[in-house]
Formats: structure tokens, sequence, C-alpha cells
């Protein structure tokens, strides 16, 4: 059990430590105060909680035609994003519109929807129940410790963080993978 937590609170941290849009705003943020980041991070982990909540209950059951219109949504709302952090310097949002944005981002995320689609379905079924405690702690340490590095040090330690995400991922990748292969040979 305390494996299985352990699991899940290193693939929470290599599912939102990768740099993105969520990721980019937290750090713009940060810039602000650590609360403002966190309160994107907080949005888009309300995201992570809402997938997994249809995930596990019907994860078999989610039409197609749903996703392409999340897809859709997401690069419109990127796209909007994108233009406004041109546009601005500063951000004017409070910490509530800020984790409106994170929640925003992550509920129409596509690789966040085929993450739980996919991976968090598997990371599921497979694992112990600890696993899931794990990955959502593993979620509330970054979006605490990467505003506070954030704001404190700037982008001093963004190489160690895409190196740790790049090694995490690209196992837990291999570990998907065979175990896709030993189901399919059985």
């Amino acid at each position: 059990m305390l494996l299985a937590y352990l699991l899940g609170i290193v693939v929470g941290l290599s599912l939102t430590a990768p740099p993105g849009p969520v990721n980019s705003i937290i750090s713009s943020e940060s810039m602000k105060s650590k609360m403002h980041g966190m309160s994107v991070g907080a949005g888009a982990m309300t995201a992570d909680a809402i997938f997994f909540l249809i995930v596990y209950m019907f994860g078999a059951f989610i039409p197609a035609f749903i996703i392409h219109v999340l897809y859709l949504t997401g690069a419109a709302l990127l796209f909007y994003i994108s233009y406004s952090v041109l546009r601005s310097r500063a951000s004017t949002r409070t910490r509530r519109g800020n984790f409106m944005v994170g929640l925003s981002i992550g509920i129409t995320n596509p690789f966040q929807i085929l993450w739980w689609i996919t991976v968090g379905l598997f990371f599921i079924r497979s694992f112990h129940v600890a696993s899931i405690a794990g990955l959502f702690t593993g979620i509330i340490i970054w979006i605490v410790s990467f505003p506070f590095v954030m704001n404190r040090y700037a982008r001093r330690f963004e190489p160690y963080i895409r190196a740790f995400s790049f090694i995490v991922l690209v196992s837990f990748a291999v570990y998907l993978l065979v175990s896709g292969m030993v189901y399919l040979i059985h």
C-alpha cells in the first residue's frame, strides 16, 4: 500500500511538472504572488478530480464526439490565452479568476483529457486506491511548491524539472507499454 501511494506521488508530480499552458500561467501568476500561482494550479487540480470521478464511474462509456468538442474548445481557449499573454505584461486577474482559468484550461486540455481516459483509466484499474491518493498528493505538492520556487527563484530550476518529468514519464510509458503488450499476448 505504501509503495502504491509513493508511486502515485511520483506519477502526480510527473503529470503536473511538464511545461504546458497551466504551468506557464502558474509561472507568470507566481511572479505576482505565490497564492495567485497556486490558485491556477488548484483550478487545474479540480479538473483532474472531475476527470478522475468521470473515468472512475463512466470510463468505458465516454462518447468520442464529446472528446472532439472538448478538443476544439480547448484549442480556442488556448489561442485566446496565448493572445492574452502576448498583449498584457501583468495579469489583473484575482485569485478566484486564476482558479477559473486553471479549471477552464484543465477541463478543456486535450492532454489532460487523454491522460485520464487512457493512462488514468489504466492507473485506476491496475493499482491500489492508495495510488490515487498519492497521485493527488503529488499534484498538491506541485501546485504549492512550483509557485513558491517560481516566485522566489524564477526559472533557475526549469532544466531539472524537465529532466525529472522526462525520466518519470518515459518510465511510466514503458511500464504502460509492457503492461499493454502482456495483455495482448494473453
